[in-house]
């Protein structure tokens, strides 16, 4: 299992790309977070804008095809995608999402 994150300027953006991504089976859940701000350089200056954090909960396996989607459907043109291993999962919680995501 593999955590990925990658933000977004708006709920609507984050909940469209959410249920596309669980739709699709590319994700066996995504978590929205609450508005916060980002600082960030970018067009050579530090930019400070609201985004949405999306947790992304899938597997190792599904990384290239999920990352491919996100820089198809993002509306960025540099999305954040920074994966992260899950150390250790439970192992109902993992059948289940193995289960869903094939």
């Amino acid at each position: 299992m593999i955590l990925v994150l990658t933000t977004v300027s708006n709920v609507d953006e984050a909940e469209d790309l959410a249920e596309k991504m669980v739709g699709t089976k590319l994700a066996a859940c995504v978590q929205i977070l609450p508005q916060m701000k980002s600082v960030y350089y970018w067009d050579g200056a530090i930019q400070k804008e609201p985004e949405h954090l999306l947790i992304i909960k899938t597997l190792e396996s599904k990384f290239d095809e999920l990352s491919q989607f996100i820089r198809e459907n993002h509306s960025y043109d540099v999305p954040e995608i920074v994966a992260f291993s899950a150390e250790k999962v439970s192992a109902s919680y993992l059948i289940w999402m193995k289960d869903y995501l094939g």
